[in-house]
């Protein structure tokens, strides 16, 4: 579909946690996006990690068989180098840490226009916690601290929702959120860890695991697998 089409269709997969003490659920949810391809690529983006090649070695091994991994890196790489890393890709993988810190070295880069349309016209996007966040409207529902003292707040605009993760069912947690919607409008998917969103176009879908909607002047309400979450 091309970028010019008016309407986004975006494909996220949106977890809380990557797998279970490993990133297999990544990996599941990367599966279908390069299954087939001649040497499929996958975008990985740790710009939420302090360390951004931390995590490259066993990413690497991970997706050994399944697709070559291209590390974006914001701070060293030209914004030429990064959009045709984003060209060629099959899927984009955002993974977990300080979504502010993510948030702050996509915008400052000066990637996140051109991240953004990518994401909006299609291409799929395979994001954990901090990379689940940035796929809303804005990252203000994360529960991260803003340490890097960043003032850009949004995000990649890819769905009507904001998202806050490793959500507990807790009242405190509730009441957090709820500040939010003194100054916002849009609901927010309140994701338990193990769980699993799916976003194609303008359908939300959770797979699996727990989820709840948080709607502004409303009790939260808990959403059923396989029901589409409308805004």
């Amino acid at each position: 579909m091309s970028a010019s089409h008016p309407h986004t269709m975006p494909t996220l997969h949106l977890l809380s946690t990557p797998g279970n003490r490993d990133i297999r659920w990544v990996l599941d949810a990367c599966k279908p996006h390069v299954a087939g391809k001649s040497e499929p690529t996958v975008a990985f983006l740790p710009q939420a990690s302090l360390n951004v090649n931390r995590w490259m070695d066993s990413t690497v091994r991970s997706f050994d068989k399944l697709a070559q991994v291209e590390l974006i890196d914001t701070d060293r790489m030209e914004l030429t180098e990064m959009e045709s890393i984003l060209r060629k890709t099959q899927v984009v993988y955002i993974s977990g840490g300080n979504t502010f810190l993510l948030n702050h070295r996509l915008h400052v880069s000066g990637l996140m226009p051109y991240l953004r349309k990518k994401v909006q016209s299609g291409l799929p996007v395979v994001g954990f916690s901090a990379g689940m966040i940035v796929c809303g409207q804005n990252i203000l529902t994360s529960s991260d601290m803003n340490s890097v003292e960043t003032d850009h707040f949004d995000g990649l605009k890819a769905s009507p929702f904001n998202f806050f993760a490793h959500y507990t069912d807790d009242v405190s947690q509730d009441d957090w959120l709820s500040g939010y919607h003194s100054f916002h409008d849009n609901p927010v998917i309140m994701l338990s860890d193990g769980g699993y969103v799916k976003v194609e176009g303008k359908k939300t879908t959770l797979v699996r695991g727990e989820a709840w909607v948080l709607r502004k002047d409303e009790e939260k309400e808990k959403i059923e697998a396989g029901e589409p979450i409308v805004p």
